[in-house]
């Protein structure tokens, strides 16, 4: 592993720094905007100076970077405190399937307004009886002349109530097995018969929601792979919230951890000087540093412009439990201070308290546990795949209930 720069790096890194320190807002009146507001100001800003999605094609926003020059951008965009996740799903899972699979007349009507932050998208996957199992879904489109006209309820779709858009899988056929009888489309969530309705989470915000269609008409243009071809072209997008999805909340790390431990008293001495405390941190400490020079592993294969392998994988699959432990051990460190869950008053501004009640919602986004391990083991590892008492029967002959 190199952890270094190149000298071309350092001149992209030099770049990126002056132009963050020249532009990052500093104004009241920016921060006096809403988070999405903030967010698409922001966007605009990068994309008009050619810093917004860098490594899409020049035509669709972007400037043809190396994936190296995306991630040092990123390294340098996270020193600031700014509104980006709003884009994580149209940029990072979305535009990937749209550049894969849509027209090239789709691809320049949709890709660059996602790139500039004028046009947000979400994408309707998991639905209530699916669990896990994507390909479970029940939610159809039935054809009708150049339309389909889709039915049913998708779930846990974030950020459904500002997107403009969404991609969602439908089935299409169910005389076919699961896996084959779907089909994909991008739809317009504002478009009639399309209801939404925020879940309340644990953490007091509403981000996912629940999204109910009721005879939504969509055209056939806005199919995209075949009919059918659903499956595959949700692997892509799938592929991508790999990648897009991590596995923690803030700092919460363990410097965090051990800030704790140095202020809070236990037994009448400092926590860090208790061998239980230091051995939690140690095992936390081994796994950030496993978690960060895996990490190094990819970023010195995109300097030397080779694919980054199935390493990756496991990022969630450690970092989402890791941050629900530590989280919980520090609470039950603070002892009644720890229930306090208001910013102005908790210890560190509730950053532990919030890691708490998110990590649930982290080790289910973008693939369960079990299911992340089920991935490594088949796919990575090339162990046996699980028994699957539904392979090759027709969806509608697949037991329920």
């Amino acid at each position: 592993m190199d952890f270094n720069d190149t000298p071309a790096e350092a001149r992209f890194r030099d770049e990126a720094v002056t132009w963050l320190n020249d532009n990052v807002p500093t104004d009241d009146a920016f921060w006096a905007l809403t988070p999405l507001e903030q967010a698409k100001r922001w966007q605009k800003r990068k994309y008009d100076d050619g810093w917004a999605c860098l490594g899409w094609a020049p035509e669709f926003g972007g400037r043809g970077a190396s994936p190296i020059e995306e991630v040092i951008w990123r390294q340098e965009e996270a020193h600031y405190e700014l509104p980006t996740n709003f884009f994580l799903i149209g940029q990072g899972m979305i535009a990937p399937t749209l550049m894969a699979w849509a027209t090239a007349d789709d691809k320049a009507r949709y890709l660059p307004p996602l790139a500039s932050g004028e046009e947000v998208w979400c994408q309707l996957f998991s639905e209530p009886a699916g669990g896990s199992d994507l390909a479970a879904l029940r939610t159809r489109a039935e054809p009708d002349g150049d339309d389909w006209i889709i039915n049913g309820q998708k779930i846990w779709t974030s950020g459904a109530h500002y997107a403009d858009y969404g991609v969602i899988v439908v089935r299409t056929d169910p005389t076919l097995p699961k896996h084959k009888g779907l089909s994909y489309f991008y739809i317009d969530m504002k478009a009639p018969g399309v209801e939404i309705k925020p879940i309340k989470q644990l953490t007091g915000d509403a981000d996912f929601n629940e999204v109910y269609f009721t005879d939504v008409r969509v055209s056939d243009r806005q199919r995209l792979g075949e009919v059918g071809q659903g499956w595959q072209v949700a692997l892509t997008t799938l592929m991508n919230e790999r990648a897009a999805i991590g596995g923690g909340i803030g700092k919460m790390d363990v410097d965090l951890a051990i800030a704790i431990a140095q202020e809070v008293d236990l037994n009448g001495q400092p926590a860090i000087d208790n061998a239980a405390v230091r051995t939690r941190i140690a095992d936390w400490y081994v796994q950030e540093a496993g978690l960060k020079y895996t990490g190094y592993r990819s970023l010195t294969a995109l300097s030397r412009g080779a694919l980054p392998g199935p390493e990756n994988s496991i990022g969630k699959l450690v970092g989402a439990p890791k941050m629900q432990a530590m989280a919980s051990f520090l609470i039950d460190l603070l002892g009644a201070s720890g229930a306090i869950t208001d910013e102005a008053l908790a210890v560190k501004a509730g950053i532990i308290q919030r890691a708490y009640m998110g990590a649930p919602g982290m080790r289910i986004a973008g693939g369960t546990d079990e299911i992340m391990a089920n991935i490594i083991a088949e796919r990575v590892l090339g162990l046996p795949q699980e028994p699957r008492l539904d392979k090759g029967i027709p969806f509608h002959d697949v037991p329920t209930g």
